[in-house]
This record gives C-alpha cells, structure tokens and sequence, in this order.
C-alpha cells in the first residue's frame, strides 16, 4: 500500500496527514480527523450526504481522493459558523422552517446552499432547485429547505 504526506487546511486548520493512496476525502475526514458532520451515505457520488466545500465548491466527498485535496482548503459542516462559532442565518432559517427531520442530508445541503449563495446572494428558486439537485432528502420534500434557503437569502446570508 503506497502512502503519500498531504498537507490541507480544513477549516481553517493546516493539517499534516499520512494517508494511503486509495483513502477518500470522506474517509479522510472522519477517520483521519474525526470529523464525522460529514456523512457517509451512499459511497457512489449520488445522495450528497457527504458533500463538503473545496476551495468553495460542492464535492462529493465520498467521491475524491484525499490525495487531491493536497493544498486545498476543505470546509466540513463542523467550520459553518458565525464569527462567533455560533450557527448561520442559513443554519437559522434550517432550523426556523423545520428544514431538517432527521438531519442525515442536512450537512450536504448546508454546504450546497452555501456555495450557491456565496456565489449567487440572491438565488431564484430555480436556482436553488438546481444547486441542490446533488443531495438527496427522504425526509423534509424538499419544500422546506428551499424555503429556508430563500429566507437565508433574504436575510443577507453571503
């Protein structure tokens, strides 16, 4: 088994890690740095449960080698905060229009929805719609968690 040395910043934090040339950035994550936000649903790229943000992106985590994200800055549930450490508008307007049940897909869409405003502050819902395509909710109908996202919106959530 070939190991390789990767240095990645995971929010916010360098780290300096050793890991085998097959391990995927979410096995990586949970096992290497204990960060277990991100979950594991799927392992074939189609439910979204695991993704994260690279350089601001949406990654199926589940999907890319950690190897890959060697000087890359990765962003997992555990670093969407506030300036205070505390929850976003996003996390808020989640949690304010009953957009999460089970919480299972909730790290993924977080993480969606929050490239697409960072990228695009005032979404339509088609928009929205489209940027969530990727995560899949057996829960919620989606309904709500459009709603929350546009109330994000709304609110200034960039």
């Amino acid at each position: 088994m070939t190991a390789h040395s990767i240095t990645v910043t995971v929010n916010g934090k360098r780290e300096y890690l050793t890991i085998p040339s097959h391990m995927t950035l979410l096995r990586m994550l949970r096992e290497k740095l204990g960060l277990t936000g991100t979950k594991n649903g799927c392992e074939a790229g189609e439910c979204g449960a695991c993704t994260v943000l690279v350089d601001g992106e949406p990654v199926n985590s589940c999907m890319m080698l950690a190897v890959e994200a060697d000087n890359r800055e990765v962003t997992t549930i555990e670093g969407m905060t506030d300036d205070e450490g505390g929850l976003t508008r996003l996390q808020q307007a989640f949690a304010e229009h009953n957009a999460v049940q089970c919480g299972f897909c909730t790290p993924g869409m977080l993480a969606s929805a929050r490239a697409l405003l960072d990228r695009n502050p005032h979404p339509s819902e088609g928009e929205i719609r489209e940027a969530l395509v990727g995560n899949l909710c057996r829960c919620t109908g989606y309904l709500r968690i459009i709603k929350a996202v546009q109330a994000a919106a709304e609110k200034g959530e960039a």
